[in-house]
């Protein structure tokens, strides 16, 4: 009788053991699942799961299903998810020296973005949000580079006075064009084609791929190549969720990331180098402008103090060689 009693606990001991040892995570994020963004978590997520025999189970939810930018990073804190990715001004709002990375004409180049991501000051600047919040940033990708449409021509600063221009609400955002003298208008970003068909507005800024996926260029007769934010996200863990990891994980998990990270970045900068010549094509006229100008326009105006930036980590990244 004992001997059956034993082999029964037995059986629902080994039953329950792999659902007991499965631990199931949410990454979220606010992208469409066609971008890299998305498709590189959900390779992300299915590897960490077979580089710990499925110990994690990560569930990626896409298309702000878990709530806006503002909502994932605030469920980091309140446990309402474990992994997000999302853009740095958002992780300046705890720590706001990491934001510096949205002041103007910070990065040269994609390249450039890549090298202060494997440099001393991203290691810090990182280090300092980390040990504000707690939650872990363990990969950086890189998003696009944010440039200007127009139905009005410019090249210069100067010429963009008075352009009517929607930017989202963002201060850092926000730099470039007020320096130069644009009205800026804060649309919401599900309204800018509308915006742009009806005059509301005649310009707005945002990376080439998502001018082509929103089909911007459709009402719009000018792409301006300001190239003014080199922009990026960010992997980050919560702080509960760190915690739950052993050494050997995190270290997977770091790897997986990152990994995830060089193939999303890949995506984007093999579509950007396409996407000139199809607007081109598409019967917009492209122009270059003096980035120097620009940046100084953009001095003359806008401290780096005022956001919580500091000019010394600004210097940094600019010495970054790459």
């Amino acid at each position: 009788m004992m001997r059956s009693v034993f082999a029964a606990l037995a059986a629902v001991t080994l039953l329950a053991a792999p659902a007991a040892a499965q631990t199931k995570l949410k990454w979220g994020h606010v992208y469409e699942t066609a971008e890299p963004f998305h498709t590189e978590s959900v390779w992300a997520a299915g590897e960490f799961a077979r580089r710990t025999n499925n110990k994690y189970q990560i569930e990626v939810f896409p298309a702000s299903q878990l709530g806006k930018e503002t909502d994932i990073n605030q469920g980091l804190s309140l446990g309402a998810v474990d992994i997000i990715i999302s853009g740095s001004s958002f992780a300046a709002r705890s720590h706001p020296p990491i934001g510096v990375t949205y002041y103007p004409f910070t990065f040269k180049s994609p390249e450039h973005l890549l090298a202060y991501t494997k440099s001393d000051i991203y290691k810090e600047l990182t280090k300092g949000y980390e040990d504000k919040t707690g939650h872990v940033i363990t990969a950086t990708t890189y998003y696009g580079t944010r440039h200007t449409s127009s139905n009005k021509p410019f090249k210069s600063c100067a010429e963009m006075r008075g352009i009517k221009i929607r930017v989202p609400d963002v201060p850092a955002y926000l730099a470039m064009p007020r320096s130069c003298g644009a009205n800026t208008t804060p649309i919401a970003f599900a309204e800018v084609y509308l915006a742009l068909q009806n005059g509301t507005v005649e310009a707005q800024e945002n990376p080439l791929t998502t001018i082509e996926a929103k089909k911007f260029y459709e009402v719009q007769k000018h792409i301006v190549l300001t190239g003014h934010i080199v922009d990026h996200i960010n992997t980050v863990v919560a702080k509960g969720t760190w915690a739950k990891f052993t050494d050997a994980e995190k270290k997977t998990f770091i790897e997986v990331s990152q990994e995830a990270a060089a193939r999303a970045t890949a995506k984007i900068k093999a579509d950007e180098a396409k996407l000139v010549q199809f607007f081109k094509d598409k019967g917009l006229t492209v122009t270059e402008i003096d980035r120097n100008e620009y940046l100084a326009a953009v001095g003359k105006s806008v401290t780096f103090e005022q956001f919580g930036y500091r000019k010394a980590d600004w210097d940094r990244i600019q010495a970054v060689t790459y």
